[in-house]
């Protein structure tokens, strides 16, 4: 049994796990925040045989792609903020980072 953590876009959140559903697989949706972008993102957990694991990656990999964007610049950790300067930049968002964990054991009561 293989656990599956996919953190993923927000916007990504209710095609994948519909695709997931589809698909037989059970889905618990956890809202996260991102610490870069400081953005919501929703993380996936997803329980399934190892024999399924290839087709789960494969739908997420299908439902989350990246795209760019523009975002102003995160102010510094400092508790001043004289002198600083916001400014646009060009960001890589949505995708998923995805965690593959073995399962010792599962139950379900």
């Amino acid at each position: 049994m293989k656990l599956v953590l996919a953190i993923i876009h927000d916007e990504d959140a209710q095609k994948l796990t519909t695709a997931l559903n589809r698909n037989n697989f059970q889905v618990t949706k956890l809202a996260s925040t991102g610490g870069f972008l400081r953005v919501g993102n929703t993380t996936v957990l997803i329980g399934c045989e190892a024999d399924k694991l290839d087709q789960a990656l494969k739908i997420i990999h299908e439902k989350c792609q990246t795209v760019k964007q523009m975002t102003i610049a995160n102010q510094p950790y400092t508790t001043t903020a004289e002198g600083y300067v916001p400014y646009p930049i060009e960001v890589t968002a949505g995708g998923a980072t995805v965690f593959v964990i073995d399962v010792e054991q599962f139950h379900k009561f």
